[in-house]
């Protein structure tokens, strides 16, 4: 039985006498789960069998994307992690009972017993009688297995060959939190196309010597595999040559092996590319056949430079050494290098031989040609280490629309030859991408800047200069004065029907189905907006469950939830994709007027006259292409086209535009088109870098005043001196004051910023009397923080202290609100410190900079040594050492490294 309170459905009226749960609330479960559970009971109300086919289903989902199996005791987390929902412990009884859903394979851990959850078997075929089946030969071997094993495998683990190793050793690589055995077969095949010996499974030992092997059952096959440090592997394969060699002589059978070597290509190795993972990663892209198949070479030091250098290299050696030669016995697939054009060399693969003629494809280049043969040479072996450096991706929210010759050759055009930086999504075979365009002001979304290609252009409208428009809707004003502007339109008549035809649509159908389970910058979905489906297209991510969109017809920005958004049905995909965003950008003519800036009052009266009013006449005065945005007059019905009755007029006559006290507001609005976000606080840092460097410093030997504990969070607790505790180090100025936050503690902390976030980018804005050393929220770089008022600036800015990160900014007076309640309970997160065991002094740049290298962003294990209290928690500060234990074989002490740098630089004096 499932205890329906859990899952939040009815009582099963036929069961509630039997019920043992202590909520009562139960309903039953047969052993065929294929019949629906309105044929075995009658339930009270019918959504019970639709919620557990949406488990189920989930369950599902989770277990494709783990085809290595999941710990039945990890299951609750992943589930709540990815739909955000608790999971039932009576659901994990249920399994067992759920074939059609996944397989349960009981193991030990331990002295526990827990399970591995495996995607559901799939009905194998019907098997044919013993005479039907027919017996292959027990000694006949695959032809497609790896020739780098021997025939016959032995039991110790110098029976495999270094190379087939080293292979093994590039995949788990690849894999920091280890790989399971059972994935290493289908690795290895995808990867050098040839078969894995499945009888290695049964005996991991083998590959113990470059490997760790961690078993979690009682099978063989049931373990985890990691890679050793390559120090000790390659101790061990050197090890392994040695004794293999240790008579120095070689059969005929290895003699043959390494001719075969040189002569066949099948038996050059080369290491797969491994897409980087780390800091920022760019791109050049080479060609395209379609957006899934995008050809590419990523730039970089292990990439683009060690590619030039290697052809460099090349250059060197077949023009320098004699004893280069012409490649004998061609053959298709064969890697060789060419002497190309410009007197350049070139790996290269033959994909086609004509006489003379052959066509080979650079490997590292990706384009095709045909050379002669007097051009193609024997690759020699020390250019075998690079990986092949041109790779396919996929390009993200184009997959469907990948064929379309309109929109393939946009992203040619757009992309051929060019660098960008890029946002890889999903790290597979073919990566899932974003392109940015950072050569500009603004960094351009180029996956989302070549939809615009299937735009049907019949629909997109276009204001006219001196044109006059009646029946318009205002459906958003900004900050700074700008809105959007809905028009009379055929677009606008056919958004409105394709919108009815996807309600008829969900209306028949779950819209649970349709979750957005990969959110991304520039992702076209739908979101439910006061009772029908609107357009928006995600523009910042914030958190897992947090994002900005902007309503493609409306111009609205808003903070929404992941769990809100809906993927567009397939079938509905092009429609609504072709219609070009309805919501036109405009500003008042001639406004604002002297001052250049619009004022928080001006901005109110502007949003209370045009978005309480149905509709509008309006006039387009100018139009600015280069910035997307009309100069236009509006005028309410009854007045147009009376120019002194404008809108305009209006505004601009009212008393509006009086700045209080020199206090000059000037913010970005929140919906502009840039991806790259600028905020008041950042331009305020850059301007004043001075001021704030000093007040940092200056805040760990100057108290702040005393403030009201009213509301306060409790604080704090601190381990006790000489304990150890987890530490994530956010702020590290010099080694007397840094920053540190309880590592146990961020994922609450991760909470509260997420619906803080949800919170204030919904709540409606209010007037805030802002008081020194007091707590707010404020907006800084599109999250909303816990501070508290450290100074009021004359030029309408706040000096404010982060009390959860530790870091000084400056923030606009209009991106502060009230601290609420709710947001009151957690302890504040930020822990001053100053780093034990070294002399406290002036710190040098030299020697700060170490430290921050040391130990900024980076998780740690503090040692407190003491702890001075004080009346405000953020006050407190802690006298610590830090240790890193990241390395497997040594812990570093960060004191002990400051000292030797404070010697060596005292030597450079």
């Amino acid at each position: 039985c499932l205890p329906l309170c859990l899952l939040g459905r009815s009582l099963c009226s036929k069961c509630q006498s039997q019920s043992q749960s202590s909520c009562e609330l139960y309903f039953c479960l047969t052993d065929n789960l294929n019949t629906s559970i309105a044929e075995t009971h009658t339930v009270a109300s019918g959504p019970s069998a639709a919620h557990v086919n949406e488990v189920q289903s989930r369950i599902k989902e989770i277990l494709s994307k783990c085809s290595s199996g999941v710990w039945v005791s990890k299951m609750p987390q992943i589930y709540r992690e990815m739909y955000w929902e608790e999971l039932s412990t009576a659901v994990l009884r249920q399994l067992e009972n759920w074939p059609h859903v996944c397989t349960v394979e009981k193991v030990h851990r331990g002295d526990q017993m827990d399970g591995l959850l495996y995607p559901a078997k799939k009905i194998p075929p019907i098997a044919k009688s013993d005479t039907e089946q027919e017996k292959a030969p027990e000694n006949v071997t695959s032809s497609k297995a790896d020739p780098l094993l021997k025939p016959n495998i032995d039991t110790r683990p110098g029976s495999l060959s270094s190379d087939f190793k080293q292979k093994v050793v590039n995949i788990l690589l690849k894999y920091s939190s280890g790989l399971w055995a059972n994935a290493l077969p289908k690795l290895y095949q995808d990867t050098y196309q040839v078969k894995f010996p499945e009888d290695i499974l049964n005996n991991l030992e083998l590959l113990s010597d470059v490997c760790v092997v961690d078993y979690v059952s009682e099978v063989p096959r049931k373990a985890i595999l990691y890679a050793k440090p390559q120090r000790h592997i390659d101790e061990n394969l050197n090890v392994t040559e040695k004794v293999q060699r240790h008579d120095g002589v070689k059969t005929t059978a290895e003699q043959q092996c390494e001719e075969s070597k040189d002569q066949y290509p099948e038996n050059i190795t080369v290491p797969p590319l491994i897409i980087p993972s780390e800091g920022s990663v760019s791109v050049m892209v080479l060609e395209l056949k379609n957006t899934n198949e995008v050809l590419i070479r990523y730039v970089g030091k292990d990439y683009s430079s060690a590619q030039e250098q290697m052809e460099d290299d090349m250059k060197a050696y077949y023009s320098q050494n004699s004893t280069a030669s012409l490649a004998q016995s061609l053959s298709v697939g064969q890697l060789v290098a060419v002497h190309a054009e410009e007197d350049a060399w070139l790996r290269a693969r033959i994909i086609s031989l004509d006489d003379n003629r052959i066509k080979v494809c650079y490997v590292d280049h990706g384009f095709s040609e045909f050379v002669e043969s007097n051009s193609v040479y024997k690759l020699q072996k020390q250019f075998h280490s690079l990986p092949f450096q041109a790779a396919k991706c996929k390009l993200a929210g184009l997959e469907v629309f990948c064929d379309d010759p309109v929109l393939v050759k946009t992203v040619e055009s757009q992309t051929c030859s060019k660098i960008f930086a890029v946002e890889i999504l999903e790290k597979s075979d073919i990566p899932l991408l974003i392109l940015y365009d950072t050569s500009g002001e603004d960094d351009i979304n180029i996956n989302g800047t070549c939809l615009k290609a299937l735009y049907d252009k019949s629909l997109a409208l276009h204001l006219q200069v001196d044109a006059l428009y009646t029946n318009v809707r205002v459906t958003s004003v900004f900050s700074d004065g700008s809105l959007y502007c809905q028009v009379p339109s055929k677009g606008l008549s056919r958004l409105s029907e394709t919108l009815q035809k996807l309600e008829d649509y969900f209306h028949y159908k779950q819209t649970s189905d349709f979750n957005v389970s990969l959110p991304f910058c520039g992702k076209i979905c739908l979101f439910p907006s006061k009772g029908k489906w609107a357009r928006v297209e995600i523009r910042i991510i914030h958190t897992r469950r947090a994002l900005d969109v902007q309503f493609m017809d409306t111009g609205t920005v808003a903070t929404v939830k992941v769990s809100e958004l809906r993927e567009i049905p397939p079938q509905f995909l092009r429609e609504v994709i072709a219609i070009p965003p309805q919501a036109i950008k405009c500003c008042l003519a001639d406004l604002p007027p002297n001052t250049g800036m619009w004022t928080p009052d001006a901005v109110l009266w502007l949003r209370d006259t045009v978005m309480n009013c149905p509709e509008f006449s309006m006039k387009v005065v100018k139009q600015d292409d280069s910035k997307g945005i009309a100069h236009v007059y509006l005028f309410a019905p009854e007045n147009f086209p009376d120019m002194d009755h404008s809108v305009n007029r209006q505004i601009k006559n009212a008393d509006l535009w009086k700045h209080q006290k020199d206090v000059f507001l000037s913010v970005s609005p929140s919906g502009t088109s840039s991806t790259k976000v600028t905020s008041d606080a950042v331009s305020a840092q850059q301007l004043t870098s001075g001021r704030l460097e000093k007040s940092v410093s200056d805040s760990a030997r100057e108290p702040s005043s005393a403030v009201s504990t009213i509301d306060m969070p409790p604080p704090l607790p601190l381990s006790k001196t000489g304990e150890l505790m987890d530490v994530y180090v956010s702020v590290a100025c010099h080694p007397g004051h840094f920053i540190v936050q309880p590592w146990k503690e961020l994922h609450n902390l991760e909470a509260l910023m997420e619906e803080m976030i949800l919170y204030y980018s919904r709540a409606e804005e209010k007037h805030v009397n802002i008081e020194k050393n007091k707590l707010y929220a404020a907006k800084i770089e599109n999250q909303w923080y816990r501070v508290i008022i450290k100074g009021i600036l004359r030029n309408g800015f706040l000096s404010v202290y982060e009390l959860d990160y530790g870091k000084h900014e400056f923030v606009s007076i209009e991106k502060v609100q009230p601290l609420m309640d709710t947001f009151r309970k957690l302890p504040f997160q930020a822990i001053t410190a100053q780093l034990a065991g070294v002399k406290s002094q002036q710190w040098s740049e030299e020697a700060s900079i170490v430290f921050r290298n040391l130990v900024e962003k980076k998780p740690l294990v503090a040692q407190i040594q003491a702890v001075n209290e004080s009346t405000n928690s953020w006050d407190r500060k802690i006298v610590t050492f830090l240790v890193d234990t990241s390395l497997p074989d040594t812990d570093i002490w960060i004191h002990d490294f400051v000292s030797q740098s404070l010697v060596e630089f005292s030597k450079d004096d």
